[in-house]
């Protein structure tokens, strides 16, 4: 029975750090994603509540950075999985579940680029950055998908519940942000319309 445990740790200890270190990765990523489109709604236009809401989703966002890096590198080191680093770096290589797994992939690429991209948005500009940043909501819907098909999870009904109840209220908030970014490229449209026609008018009427 001795003997046995550190046999047991050797064979599952991996798939436990994976495992919880997954689970970690997309409550965190849920959190992030939650308090960036709440921002973005702006429920509260107080400059402290801005402030905390900013460093909340940041801190979440590293966090999950960190978790991710964790799952990834118990995938890699799981001795009866053994994927190779081409199977945890290139999407679809690994044969077990390879279209979860390869979404699975792709979701931490753009975890990490669109996350480490927040210290760049002084070199690509503000504008391209905020526009990019939009695309993290991919990073939660791939991440659901990847956990709902390849996690070892799937079934539990707190697992179920949890992404139930917070899938819910994100899909609210980006389709509210949605039509906030449509209403307000209106009306850029329309003040850029307004400018070019005024200096028509102006001529019109220093000619009459």
């Amino acid at each position: 029975m001795i003997e046995s445990i550190p046999h047991t740790l050797s064979t599952q200890g991996w798939w436990i750090v994976s495992r919880s270190s997954a689970i970690v990765a997309f409550v965190l990523v849920t959190a992030s994603v939650f308090l960036g489109l709440t921002m973005a709604s702006k429920p509260v236009r107080k400059p402290n509540f801005a402030k905390t809401m900013r460093a909340l989703h940041e801190q979440t966002a590293l966090a999950a950075l960190v978790a991710i890096g964790i799952h990834v590198l118990a995938v890699l080191a799981d001795p009866w999985l053994k994927p190779g680093v081409a199977g945890v770096a290139i999407p679809f290589v690994l044969s077990l579940n390879r279209f979860w797994n390869g979404i699975g992939v792709i979701a931490a690429y753009m975890a990490f680029l669109l996350g480490l991209s927040f210290y760049l948005r002084q070199r690509i500009g503000a504008r391209l950055w905020r526009q990019a940043h939009r695309a993290t909501i991919a990073v939660y819907v791939l991440g659901l998908f990847h956990a709902l098909g390849a996690g070892s999870d799937t079934g539990s009904l707190l697992f179920l519940a949890f992404a139930g109840v917070t899938a819910i209220p994100i899909a609210i908030l980006f389709v509210y942000r949605l039509g906030a970014a449509r209403r307000s490229s209106e009306r850029q449209r329309l003040a850029a319309r307004a400018r070019r026609r005024a200096p028509l008018a102006d001529t019109a009427y220093d000619t009459a």
